[in-house]
């Protein structure tokens, strides 16, 4: 859900600070769901065009009843289950605090990464629940909450880590052939510490069968999303790396993702807020974290506004 995933435009590159595009394991249920459940909400939507003094969508949401959330299909972020329901951590988050807020329902609009912020800022939806990363690029198009986690990366590799993989510089060492996510942070990651042979796939399981069956070396990604698709895949042929510190001009770089509101709202992103630092005090956020993989480690102190400090 990014220098951690920094660059001006919401494209798939190559690039030193590459924008992140969390993929998810059930990807085609989810990529399935986008177009039924994007058509039913599109037209939920509350307009605030030119808002002022702070926004009213808060109050525009309450007297609805609803509140809409972009979410890109990003396990374990925020995603259609095979269910076909709406799940994941940050719609969990969610779904407490608007209705601690007055807003008693949330509905999907399911998209790819690349298109939240412009789907947020032309009014396709109310919020972007995807667990995204905070940067001063991304921060100039909206604004964000405080973020409810911190984020270090972490490797598939093959049973018993043959080529003894534990950083990127490793990975350059030995030459070995590196996957990861289109779009995510890990390419700029990898080109940073020296990486040569980097290939883009399209999520974690398809990277962990790339790993399996010796088509690359490894597979890169964000340390819950690599820990959750070896799990849950029950492989026996590779396993997960504990975590990865990824550098960026030398300095280590920790990642921490949030919601995003449409700049002039300041209103209900300091609502938003309010209620989120409640539940990080008490201890509510990380329980309700937890089930989807997240554990005390992931919890930050980080603010939005130290993120997007250029």
């Amino acid at each position: 859900m990014a220098p951690p995933q920094g660059n001006t435009s919401e494209v798939t590159h190559h690039s030193s600070g590459g924008i992140r595009r969390r993929s998810l394991l059930a990807g085609v249920v989810a990529l399935g769901a986008t177009g039924a459940i994007g058509a039913t909400t599109a037209c939920s939507r509350v307009s605030t065009a030119e808002a002022t003094d702070g926004g009213h969508l808060l109050e525009r949401l309450r007297a609805k009843g609803s509140v809409t959330l972009g979410l890109a299909g990003e396990q374990p972020y925020g995603y259609i289950g095979r269910d076909g329901k709406m799940t994941g951590s940050a719609p969990t988050i969610a779904r407490v605090i608007f209705k601690r807020l007055g807003v008693p329902k949330v509905e999907p609009f399911p998209t790819d990464f690349g298109s939240l912020i412009v789907g947020l800022n032309s009014q396709q939806f109310d919020v972007v629940a995807a667990g995204m990363y905070i940067n001063p690029e991304r921060c100039a198009k909206v604004i964000f909450a405080d973020p409810e986690y911190q984020m270090l990366d972490a490797f598939v590799v093959r049973k018993g880590n043959p080529l003894k993989l534990h950083s990127y510089k490793d990975i350059a060492r030995t030459g070995a052939k590196m996957a990861t996510g289109v779009g995510y942070a890990e390419i700029g990651y990898g080109e940073e510490a020296g990486v040569k042979n980097i290939t883009t796939l399209p999520d974690q399981l398809a990277g962990l069968l790339a790993v399996e069956q010796g088509r690359v070396d490894v597979f890169v990604g964000t340390a819950v999303t690599v820990r959750n698709v070896v799990r849950d895949s029950k492989t026996t042929k590779a396993e997960a790396t504990g975590e990865v510190t990824p550098y960026v001009k030398g300095k280590p770089v920790i990642d921490v993702g949030g919601f995003a509101f449409r700049t002039p709202e300041t209103n209900l992103r300091d609502a938003f807020n309010r209620e989120l630092h409640k539940m990080k005090k008490s201890g509510e956020l990380l329980e309700l974290m937890r089930p989807f993989g997240f554990t005390k480690d992931q919890m930050t102190k980080i603010t939005a506004k130290e993120k997007c400090r250029p």
